[in-house]
């Protein structure tokens, strides 16, 4: 995949040759991505009633939200829409190891041979943190309608429209996912050289308040509980990439030596 430079032919091949394994890590992925949405169309429902499970364990402990778990769907296409939301979203995650394999699979021969040993543990790491924050995601649904209803008034009945309630999920789900992956990046920063553990913890004040401002942009719902559940894990997660950073760099500097 690397780039020859001994003729200007030579060179336009090899891009050419780039160009082509690019194409195919991506057909790849969209294939993987493809057959992770068709799993989760096949098995739609048993995935819908697991979705709005917080919603309706949190209208059966409160009945004075006044409602009942339904959600409604107030146009032809809601429906269509959130089973295509669902299925695109969930084919994505199911597909996650794939797809992380092959960007690392085409951007592996770039590195050095000391830099593809991290091959297994950055694409454990990534689907790990990525999955621990959507369960997290899930875990403060409850917590976030509850907080949301309490506000529309004791005399305010909920109907949530389907196609909004899963928009909810999807985009709470994400911020969780993604922000867990900060530290994976935190961690690659210190090994290419960019950031230093001691700056980093210089700057912990900063990064700290950072964390929380960017959690409250990201947290489609904006309640305080969503808040805390998504900036302290992170700011735990950021000592914790110093402190992996501040390992893989001296054991990489002993083994210069």
């Amino acid at each position: 995949m690397g780039f020859r430079s001994s003729t200007s032919e030579t060179a336009a091949m090899s891009l050419g040759e780039h160009l082509a394994e690019l194409r195919m890590r991506l057909i790849r992925s969209i294939i993987a991505v493809a057959l992770g949405a068709a799993m989760i169309l096949a098995f739609y429902d048993p995935v819908l009633r697991f979705l709005t499970r917080p919603y309706r364990d949190l209208c059966g402990n409160r009945p004075d939200f006044n409602c009942d778990g339904s959600l409604f769907a107030l146009g032809p296409l809601d429906g269509l829409t959130a089973r295509m939301k669902i299925a695109g979203y969930g084919g994505l995650v199911i597909a996650l190891p794939i797809v992380l394999w092959q960007i690392w699979r085409f951007v592996v021969p770039a590195l050095s041979r000391k830099e593809k040993k991290y091959t297994i543990p950055f694409i454990a790491s990534s689907v790990i943190l990525f999955v621990g924050g959507c369960a997290l995601a899930y875990w403060t649904l409850s917590r976030a309608l509850e907080f949301l209803i309490s506000w529309s008034g004791t005399e305010v009945n909920q109907a949530f429209q389907i196609t909004k309630y899963v928009s909810l999920v999807i985009l709470m789900v994400l911020a969780f996912g993604v922000g867990f992956l900060t530290p994976l990046l935190i961690v690659f920063l210190q090994l290419v050289g960019v950031l230093t553990p001691r700056t980093l913890l210089k700057q912990w004040r900063i990064a700290i308040v950072s964390i929380f401002f960017v959690a409250a942009v990201i947290t489609p719902s904006g309640d305080p509980i969503t808040l805390l559940a998504l900036g302290l894990p992170l700011s735990v997660l950021y000592f914790v990439a110093i402190l992996v950073g501040f390992l893989a760099t001296r054991k990489r500097a002993r083994n210069s030596e």
